[in-house]
């Protein structure tokens, strides 16, 4: 998995990925044409149960997040163009 430090990215678009909620969406335009969207993790996904039946997995922090968004318009890119 490929990751990306908030700390590197402009303060604004930072505060954005990390923010984004379950079930939000974010629009991504460019000269005024959207060339993606990512939509947050559903919460489900990220406090199920460990397999094992033991404690839930801890939820990922604002940075993890940031990054799976980021991996996923990566991805969203790589497959229109």
């Amino acid at each position: 998995m490929k990751q990306i430090d908030l700390d590197d990215l402009p303060p604004r678009v930072a505060q954005i990925l990390a923010s984004l909620e379950a079930g939000e969406t974010l629009t991504l335009v460019q000269n005024g044409l959207v060339v993606g969207r990512l939509e947050g993790a559903a919460a489900s996904e990220t406090q199920a149960g460990a397999p094992d039946g033991g404690e839930p997995a801890p939820a990922p922090t604002g940075e993890a997040r940031a990054a799976e968004i980021f991996e996923q318009f990566r991805s969203l890119m790589e497959d229109e163009f």
